[in-house]
């Protein structure tokens, strides 16, 4: 069943997040139609929110699984005003926003792996893949995706992501309603984009790291070719991983695929 374009406006009116939303029943990315947007000088907290994508993307340039009617699609365009060097922190941020609007219907299971992705039993059911348009005097605009599996049954995942990927209501055991989840989203990325922006990045990073299981543990960053190895100790304000190794050295990982080491 499609989304109910009208009730999610009504709904969504007056609101920082939504109060404009670009609705397709197909498209190639929603990051694309923002960015798109973000350039022809959309306002702050333009949505845009597709049944379906043909060119879903992922990180690093990877595809994003798409099919209709079932998962959620959507991509905000934000306009912060802070300094280059902080994008990053939209990200992090975002994590905590889905992860606390898809508790409810997971028993509190949800939980963020580095760099953003949202995870219920150790499966995937969330990625975000933000964006970033920058002017000589800072950040013009940061577009967030966000890819939700909210209704897809266990048997509609591809098979080479089927041990490794989860949806809302497998996890949940019934179907959920997706406006609800979208409204819970647009209204929990408010909050915390607010607290972002008026106290800083110490909540944030705090509000992540008590939702990682990777504090404290053993982790493997793969980038490309290259392999790094530590136990995390917390984020930096660039969104960077931290990782203590074994020789007592800190680094500071930007970007790659991090796993726990299973002992």
């Amino acid at each position: 069943m499609n989304l109910n374009q009208e009730f999610l406006e009504q709904n969504l009116a007056g609101k920082l997040i939504g109060h404009e939303l670009h609705y397709f029943e197909e498209t190639g990315s929603t990051n694309d139609d923002a960015f798109r947007l973000g350039v022809a000088g959309a306002s702050e907290g333009t949505v845009i929110l597709a049944e379906s994508q043909n060119a879903g993307k992922g990180r690093l340039q990877r595809v994003w699984h798409s099919p209709p009617g079932a998962n959620i699609y959507t991509s905000i365009i934000l306009r912060p005003s802070f300094e280059t060097a902080r994008g990053p922190q939209i990200s992090i941020a975002t994590g905590v926003a889905v992860a606390e609007t898809l508790n409810p219907y997971c028993g509190g299971r949800a939980e963020l792996k580095w760099p953003n992705d949202v995870l219920i039993g150790g499966k995937k059911v969330c990625g975000i893949l933000a964006q970033m348009k920058t002017l000589d005097t800072g950040i013009d605009f940061v577009v967030v995706g966000i890819g939700i599996n909210v209704n897809l049954r266990r048997e509609q995942l591809p098979d080479e992501i089927r041990e490794i990927a989860t949806s809302l209501a497998i996890e949940a055991g019934c179907e959920i309603s997706r406006s609800e989840v979208i409204i819970r989203l647009y209204e929990n990325l408010s909050k915390w984009y607010k607290e972002l922006l008026n106290c800083g990045f110490e909540p944030i990073r705090r509000a992540w790291l008590g939702m990682s299981p990777m504090v404290g543990k053993a982790v493997q960053v793969r980038f490309h070719q290259d392999v790094i190895s530590g136990t995390v100790s917390g984020l930096h304000d660039d969104g960077a991983l931290i990782l203590q190794t074994d020789t007592e050295q800190t680094l500071y990982v930007s970007a790659g695929d991090a796993s726990i080491i299973k002992r």
